[in-house]
């Protein structure tokens, strides 16, 4: 696959460039605070950037007609209705979180969310220093998958890639469910399974769940 990545400089964007070029992909074209940088057309765009950027990669993506593989966190209820417009026209990946851990993890909160009622449910999520979002967008996932209104405790310290905890107690015990992603790469290897799914795609919304 010949890839362009809008963040290709930042953290998450390294690190998707490093594995893809590792499995023989070639890294064709970026985007990032320095301008464009172009080889030649991308097969696909892969944005792990900020919600500030969106525009414009809504607007190479549209420019090239690719598919697009889109991991930003903080993105506004009005831009996903616009990844959703967009997905009509060529086929689109978007979640807050691409490990396969994380969907495990989901899996199990379905399982258990109907039978804590009563209970004491917390999350904390812990990430980088540099992170700007508060609460992750995984943290909402795991909120979201509850279905109910769970306080969501966030803490930024370090160099922490990311670390998800479910807390849920009554009056005579405590059950956790915990996530820590080791490494970025984590995430970098669910990006390269959603490219290897959505590449032959004409069109469509999916999540990291439907690649899964």
């Amino acid at each position: 696959m010949k890839i362009g990545i809008v963040g290709y400089k930042g953290r998450m964007g390294k690190e998707i460039k490093d594995l893809f070029e590792e499995k023989n992909h070639e890294f064709v074209w970026g985007y990032d605070k320095d301008g464009e940088y172009f080889q030649e057309t991308p097969q696909l765009i892969i944005d792990f950037s900020l919600p500030e950027v969106f525009e414009k990669t809504e607007d190479y993506v549209k420019k090239f007609n690719v598919p697009l593989i889109i991991g930003t966190t903080g993105l506004q209820d009005e831009q996903i209705e616009s990844l959703k417009a967009l997905a009509k026209d060529v086929p689109v990946v978007q979640s807050y979180n691409f490990s396969i851990g994380i969907q495990l993890f989901l899996k199990m909160v379905d399982f258990l969310k109907d039978k804590i009622d009563g209970w004491d449910v917390e999350i904390i999520e812990t990430h980088h220093r540099f992170k700007k979002d508060k609460p992750s967008g995984t943290a909402k996932m795991i909120k979201e998958s509850l279905d109910k209104d769970v306080p969501i405790s966030s803490l930024r310290l370090g160099n922490v890639a990311g670390d998800h905890v479910l807390y849920m107690a009554n009056l005579g015990e405590v059950l956790s469910i915990s996530h820590r992603a080791l490494s970025r790469r984590a995430f970098a290897e669910g990006v390269l399974k959603s490219a290897e799914f959505v590449i032959n795609k004409k069109n469509g919304y999916f999540t990291f769940t439907d690649v899964i």
